[in-house]
């Protein structure tokens, strides 16, 4: 077989070692079909030759934990919030988005900072925002993405105002303000559903919206050299989506989906059994829809995260408050049994300790009955008990950790303001899981962070430092990986995780020719200079779709 393209003189990183030097690489029919010294054999009339002379070269990485039709979706059409806005900012973008907007017309985006959440919880904060919008319907996500806050408008027409909402857990997030006792339009969890609802009502997205939402979001992945991309929570919008690119020959990345069963956070219609049952047929060459996402909890600034210890004691909730399950563990584990059998893997949204150990008490169960094939993932992850930790690679569980919460940082700073030390500062203990088996994986959960470069998720997993350079000091340092291990945890370690182990995250012979080029060789520069690499050219199945010159 002669070769379509071939890459000589690259410094090559394969997915698992550096490579002590220089190599060729040999690409035809999108595979990598030889690696070696001297591959002029595979040379022929056709073949395209790249002299790199010495330049970096990697697989493509792997994200295993993103919402990129969200996040493509937030650019192309919503409000984009300045990371870090204060409040008066926040009304200053919806006021400068009310001017192009018509008076009956939604404005949608964010986010706003989880550190706000005490200031938007008032009638006057209220008041501001729909004077601001000039009495349009505004709904703006929280960072985390579990939290809303919506105006006047927007409460009124998702019956909220009025109070035909009231459904249980949805009116139990609706926060109100002490003095008046009406809603502050501040709404936490499954509460802000009824406002996604009333959008949808209202217009929504149109299908070519949809598919340009993803395109974008893949085109963004590109760009950070990420070829390969598990989509958190699957709606059957983006399912549509995804399979429409790829049939048209317009998806650039392998694609995994988590089909959404219970949604706290989005909105979707349908979700649950109905949406599994629907999603087959939406499998293509490079969407694989494989997994499904349960939220077993919410988040810990909002105090709705499951811990086995108790939250710092407020005036709501006491001295003794863990937070809740969503779903209570024996329900959880008939779940995952059900799941199991339909040969679907799981990504469960675990962000305290009590909620990573139903999963592995339900895990262990799925195991002892002799299922050792069905993938599992504790998402986020970021709290786990020293005596869980063991049981991750026991159990084969893949810790699919979140960047920007392993440094110091706005997350880190509110998670220390409700819960207690020292296990505030327990965030994602990485080298422990490492040493003890466990596989890696990173996620990072784009665009909760304000962006996928796997750059800054590799200068976190390295120096345990702030990639941004804006708060000092490093986020329990113990926990820190070799460079050379944070790569695996991004290429190989990812790929295996999210079922393309076989197929990606590996420069070899047989593999996909998912190729980034880099800037430079990252094991010459200075780890705290990690999340100033660059990506120069992105090569999926062996065709270029990024360059830094484009």
């Amino acid at each position: 077989m002669q070769a379509d393209l071939l890459f000589e003189q690259a410094t090559l990183f394969d997915g698992e070692e550096l490579l002590d030097a220089p190599v060729s690489i040999a690409v035809a029919d999108g595979t990598v079909i030889g690696i070696g010294a001297d591959l002029s054999h595979l040379v022929g009339p056709a073949t395209v030759r790249r002299d790199l002379a010495g330049a970096f070269v990697m697989p493509g990485l792997v994200d295993v934990h993103n919402h990129h039709a969200v996040a493509g979706r937030a650019e192309l059409f919503e409000l984009v919030v300045p990371i870090g806005a204060s409040l008066d900012e926040v009304l200053a973008a919806v006021a400068e988005q009310a001017e192009a907007t018509p008076a009956d017309g939604w404005i949608v985006g964010g986010p706003w900072g989880t550190n706000l959440l005490g200031e938007l919880n008032s009638s006057a904060a209220l008041a501001r925002l729909d004077e601001a919008a000039g009495g349009r319907p505004v709904v703006l996500i929280e960072d985390s993405r579990h939290n809303r806050w919506a105006s006047s408008e927007a409460l009124r027409l998702a019956g909220i105002l009025d109070g035909s909402h009231a459904d249980g857990a949805g009116s139990a997030g609706v926060l109100r303000d002490p003095a008046t006792g009406s809603p502050t339009g501040v709404l936490l969890e499954g509460a802000g559903l009824r406002v996604e609802y009333a959008m949808a009502e209202a217009g929504g997205f149109t299908e070519a919206q949809h598919r340009a939402a993803s395109a974008r979001g893949v085109e963004i992945l590109n760009s950070f050299g990420i070829t390969a991309f598990q989509d958190a929570a699957a709606s059957l919008d983006m399912l549509r989506a995804l399979h429409g690119l790829d049939t048209a020959g317009d998806l650039n990345a392998w694609v995994v989906t988590s089909i959404t069963i219970n949604d706290e956070i989005f909105g979707f219609t349908p979700i649950g059994q109905e949406l599994v049952d629907l999603a087959e047929p939406f499998r293509s060459a490079h969407h694989r829809p494989d997994f499904v996402k349960v939220f077993l909890d919410g988040v810990p600034p909002a105090r709705t995260a499951a811990f086995l210890e108790p939250y710092l004691p407020d005036e709501e909730h006491g001295h003794e408050f863990t937070g809740a399950m969503l779903i209570p563990q024996a329900e959880f584990a008939e779940l995952m049994t059900s799941i199991a059998g339909q040969g679907l893997g799981l990504k469960v949204h675990c962000a305290g300790d009590a909620a990573a150990r139903a999963v592995l008490d339900a895990t262990q169960a799925l195991r002892e009955r002799g299922d050792t094939s069905t993938r599992v993932h504790i998402a986020h992850g970021q709290f786990l008990s020293d005596a869980d930790l063991p049981r991750l690679a026991e159990l084969d569980v893949t810790a699919d950790m979140s960047p920007f919460v392993w440094f110091p940082g706005v997350i880190p700073q509110a998670l220390s303001e409700v819960l207690p030390q020292p296990l505030a500062g327990k965030i994602q203990p990485n080298r422990a899981l490492t040493d003890l088996g466990a596989r890696l994986a990173m996620g990072s959960d784009w665009p909760v962070s304000p962006t996928p470069n796997p750059w800054f998720g590799i200068h976190g997993l390295v120096t345990r430092a702030d990639p941004f350079r804006q708060t000092p000091g490093t986020l329990w340092p113990e926990q820190a990986l070799t460079l050379l291990e944070a790569l695996r945890v991004c290429t190989s370690r990812g790929a295996e995780a999210i079922g393309l182990g076989d197929v990606t995250g590996r420069v070899a012979p047989g593999f996909s020719a998912d190729l980034v080029v880099l800037d430079a060789d990252p094991f010459e520069r200075d780890p705290l200079e990690l999340a100033d690499t660059q990506v120069v050219e992105t090569w999926f199945e062996g065709r270029l779709v990024h360059s830094r010159a484009d």
